[in-house]
Order: C-alpha cells, then structure tokens, then sequence
C-alpha cells in the first residue's frame, strides 16, 4: 500500500476512533501534501510523501525545542504527540554501518577524489537514504572522507 494511501486509512480509523490528537496530526500530515501537490502540481510518490514528512517532523522538532524555551508545557507536550504519530510513517533509520556502505558506494560509483564531486556522491545517495538518515550528517561524513 502506498504512503498516501496507508494515511488516508489511518485517518479514517482515527475519526472511527475519534481520536482527536491523532486525527489533527494526520490531517496536518495531509495537508501538507496536498499543498505540495497543488503548489508544484505533481502527485507525490512515497519518496515525495517522505520529503513532505521529514519537513514535519524538523519543524516539530524546532517548535518543541522553542515551546520549551518558552515554558509552553501544554504545547510541547501536544506538539512530541503529533511528533509520535508522523514517526510512524518514517521507514527504519540506516545503521552507521548502513550509511557508510552506502558513502562507499557512492563514491565508487562516482568515482569521487575530491571535495568537488561531493555533490555527484550526495545526489547518488540522497534517493536511497531519503527519510532514512540525517542528510546533513551524512554530507558531514562525505567531506570528511573527501577532504
């Protein structure tokens, strides 16, 4: 079942439920690719569905991070629930050993020697480690072996 498909269902069972925490994160969820689609005008595959989440979940993680320096309990707290829900859409992390395979790889195939081709090894990498590991983390390690 597809990403958008497997939300749809879950919202349905969350109104059945009446669920109202996990219903307003999975509406959010929604809205946001359906913004995405209108805005660029594409129906989103299960890669752009991930995108749109990971999205989510850094901003989810900004505002816990502000509400908290704020003394906002009550918006933290609503906040890590809707954190919870979209997690469970993320596919399992890589491992460390995964992620450096995955460099290895990349770079092999690129044929990589310098800090310049860093951008062919990220765009080799990004389709499969997309939702899956710390893009940023992963272009640290890639200059750190390029340099």
């Amino acid at each position: 079942m597809a990403l958008k498909e497997q939300i749809a269902e879950d919202m349905k069972a969350a109104m059945r439920a009446k669920d109202t925490p996990r219903l307003e994160a999975i509406r959010m969820l929604r809205a946001a690719i359906q913004r995405r689609e209108v805005d660029e005008r594409v129906s989103l595959d299960d890669t752009g569905v991930l995108v749109v989440l990971e999205k989510l979940v850094r901003q989810g993680q900004e505002s816990i991070e502000q509400f908290s320096a704020a003394g906002r309990a009550d918006l933290v707290e609503k906040e890590q629930a809707s954190l919870a829900v979209w997690q469970a859409y993320r596919p399992a992390p890589l491992s460390a050993q995964e992620i450096e395979d995955l460099i290895q790889e990349a770079m092999a195939h690129t044929q990589a020697t310098s800090i310049k081709d860093m951008g062919r090894v990220v765009a080799h990498i990004k389709p499969r480690a997309q939702g899956r590991a710390d893009m940023a983390a992963v272009s640290a390690r890639i200059k750190e072996r390029l340099s």
